[in-house]
């Protein structure tokens, strides 16, 4: 007779953008009844933890880590052991290396249960306050650093049956908006957010050529920034 297996379950986990207040009570109850952590940057979980007051133990994993951060989990969840999965900041899953844990836990251990435990996103947050027009979009995620490139702004021709949203770092932000400009024209609606929720969040709401003046005028370009391109 085959011993039957009790496997852990996976959860999900989303956490604050920003703001620290923007944690649903399910996930911190989640996070305190967990037996550990999965976290793409154990520094950044470690403080949202520490304002909490939730202690357990903490496991990292990034694009550089799959192999041992998949086989670590995995064994623990053979073990009956119940894991959270975290990312930077949102949820996990969603342009964020933890997609791979998922995707790997989904086909290695059917048997286990993957719950999400739904909370803030960047893209969401964005497309919530835009006024455009959301019963369908694009969400495009980071674009290329430098291969294709090119190509990805280009491709934004081609998707103008609803509006699109992706992330872009403080270093790129310009040359995206350069971009858009030079693909779609002046006049095109965007929404750009920069540090959503957090204490100096910049919400610009306008055309793409008065967005890379609002952006070029910013003090600093620091913290990640979400675009939101109307489909006219």
């Amino acid at each position: 007779m085959m011993e039957n297996v009790k496997y852990g379950t996976l959860f999900m986990v989303a956490t604050p953008i920003g703001n620290l207040g923007d944690i649903t009570m399910r996930a911190l109850e989640t996070l305190k009844s967990v037996d550990a952590i999965f976290a793409e940057d154990t520094r950044v979980s470690s403080k949202l933890l520490f304002h909490y007051k939730i202690q357990k133990p903490v496991f990292h994993y990034d694009e550089h880590s799959h192999n041992r951060a998949a086989a670590k989990l995995m064994e623990m969840l053979k073990d009956g052991k119940d894991i959270a999965l975290v990312t930077d900041a949102g949820t996990p899953g969603i342009a964020d290396p933890g997609s791979r844990l998922i995707e790997i836990v989904s086909k290695e251990l059917p048997q286990v249960p993957i719950i999400p435990i739904p909370g803030a996103s960047a893209v969401i947050s964005l497309l919530s306050i835009s006024g455009f027009n959301t019963e369908q979009f694009t969400f495009l995620g980071y674009p290329p650093h430098k291969k294709g490139r090119k190509t990805f702004f280009e491709s934004l021709q081609k998707l103008e049956t609803w509006p699109v949203v992706f992330y872009e770092s403080p270093h790129r932000i310009e040359k995206a908006l350069s971009s858009i400009v030079e693909v779609l024209g002046n006049d095109r609606r965007i929404v750009v957010g920069r540090e959503l929720t957090k204490l100096h969040e910049d919400i610009f709401r306008g055309t793409a050529k008065d967005a890379l003046s609002h952006i070029g005028n910013l003090e600093k370009q620091k913290g990640e920034f979400a675009v939101a391109i109307s489909r006219d």
